[in-house]
């Protein structure tokens, strides 16, 4: 089956006072229809970046922006900005930030805001409309109906990440962009937001693409994982391998630095540090940090096919040539 998202080589580059950094370089992976994929990653690897390369949110200090990200079976790099904003943004591809005080308006309504979507896509003509659908949109993440009249300071942090949510969700997108969903928000308020989003996929169908660094909020939610590294996805495929056997040395770091309830061991820390995105390694980008490393990781590893998806390491190549 044709996936719902498929991102192929992507770049995002960015011009700064110090150099260009490469942001997001290179990057492939698939979203399925109804499934969740989870970006996991150390901070600053480009996760956030990646997200806003397929929404097309991007700042003024673009340096070069290039792929192709194809949305039901739609090459969306090649529609103009008025093109994406009509057909795309919020009806077939919508958002929800990280920090959602920050996202809200602080002077409108929680009603105003739930319902913009509504009106730029045309779709009520009357504020009585638009209200039943407000009213629907809020049921439905579990905010109560009279939170409509208030103004984002008077709600909690849980609350409203909830409105956020409703709001991408108002017009049944099949892809949402989840970007660190539960940060700055307590463990009970965490779980809550979690089985909300589960319930949701379940009952609308929807596809998320989960940007996160917690490894435990991808394990909830998580069909796919992309392990993300300096800017490129260095290992893709279902979540299952991942939290039982990655492939990726990076991966199996990442997964051993976190602590298991299920396992008599503990987290191990990863040495080391990523490399700067304004002069990455020539080579494979995780060897200086990397255990198994060997002669061939100065040069750019191939991207291997594996079951279910690839991986990027030299390691996976050479057993690929023997079994050839």
């Amino acid at each position: 089956m044709e996936p719902l998202l498929r991102v192929e080589d992507l770049r995002l580059y960015f011009r700064t006072a110090s150099g260009l950094v490469r942001a997001v370089d290179g990057v492939h992976l698939e979203v399925g229809r109804g499934r969740t994929v989870a970006v996991l990653g150390e901070s600053g690897c480009g996760k956030t970046s990646l997200a806003r390369a397929v929404l097309r949110l991007l700042p003024r200090n673009v340096a070069h922006y290039s792929g192709r990200v194809v949305l039901d079976g739609q090459d969306l790099m090649g529609l103009s900005e008025e093109q994406f904003r009509q057909r795309v943004r919020w009806a077939r591809l919508s958002f929800v930030p990280q920090a959602a005080m920050n996202s809200l308006n602080p002077v409108l309504r929680i009603r105003d805001q739930v319902a913009e979507p509504l009106w730029l896509a045309g779709l009520v003509r009357r504020p009585e409309e638009a209200q039943e659908q407000v009213e629907a949109a809020l049921r439905r993440v579990g905010v109560p109906v009279d939170f409509a009249d208030r103004y984002p300071f008077e709600l909690s942090g849980g609350m409203r990440q909830r409105v956020a949510i409703a709001m991408a969700l108002i017009l049944r997108p099949p892809l949402v962009v989840l970007d660190e969903p539960t940060s700055a928000l307590d463990v009970l308020t965490q779980a809550n937001l979690l089985n909300l989003l589960k319930t949701l996929r379940w009952e609308l169908g929807t596809s998320f693409l989960l940007i996160t660094h917690d490894v435990a909020t991808a394990s909830e939610l998580a069909d796919d994982v992309a392990v993300m590294y300096a800017g490129q996805v260095v290992e893709f495929g279902p979540a299952e391998r991942f939290f039982r056997q990655p492939l990726h040395p990076y991966a199996r770091a990442l997964r051993a630095s976190v602590v298991s309830l299920r396992e008599e061991r503990p987290p191990t820390p990863l040495p080391g540090r990523p490399p700067s995105l304004l002069s990455p390694p020539e080579g494979c980008r995780f060897a200086d940090r990397c255990p198994e490393r060997f002669d061939p990781c100065g040069q750019p590893p191939p991207q291997v096919s594996v079951e279910g998806g690839c991986v990027m390491c030299w390691l996976y190549a050479q057993e690929a040539s023997r079994a050839r």
